[in-house]
């Protein structure tokens, strides 16, 4: 669905914008071209791996890591349970966003419904395909660690 949308808006500046153009400044229109461009790479590159000492949410100029001896809490929520304010969260450059329940968290993310991973300055919302068998493995691999979870929706039992 987001795919379709980014190449409606493409379609539309291509076929009906960029014909007109704009008097001022022509090249407006391709710059607009440009950026979405930019934010449907982002999209489409976004991913998520668990390595041996780091939870890596990675997407273009943009990836964020989180080392697993610091994650406390793997939470499945959604961001209408977060209560995100403000344009430039999802769709901005860093993925900030603000909540009135958990402050300030990042979001790197291409489905509203997903994982908050809560550990170092600030929690993390990401959306694996599998949010379960991803929330098992890297429950697994936090465990290993010590420290512990204080809540752990991925434990498998």
């Amino acid at each position: 669905m987001t795919v379709g949308v980014y190449v409606v808006l493409l379609l539309l500046l291509y076929f009906f914008v960029l014909p007109i153009g704009f008097d001022s400044n022509p090249l407006l229109v391709y710059v607009l071209m440009a950026g979405t461009i930019f934010l449907l790479g982002r999209y489409l590159t976004t991913s998520y791996t668990i390595d041996d000492t780091n939870l890596v949410a990675w997407r273009i100029l943009g990836p964020r890591r989180m080392p697993l001896k610091e994650i406390r809490k793997i939470e499945f929520t959604a961001m209408r349970d977060l209560s995100p304010t403000g344009f430039f969260g999802s769709w901005g450059y860093r993925g900030r966003m603000w909540s009135p329940y958990i402050h300030e968290f990042d979001a790197v993310y291409t489905d509203p419904t997903g994982l908050l991973v809560s550990g170092g300055p600030y929690p993390l919302f990401i959306s694996p395909t599998d949010r379960e068998a991803f929330a098992r493995e890297l429950s697994r691999r936090v465990r290993s660690f010590p420290g512990g979870l204080t809540v752990d929706d991925g434990t498998p039992w």
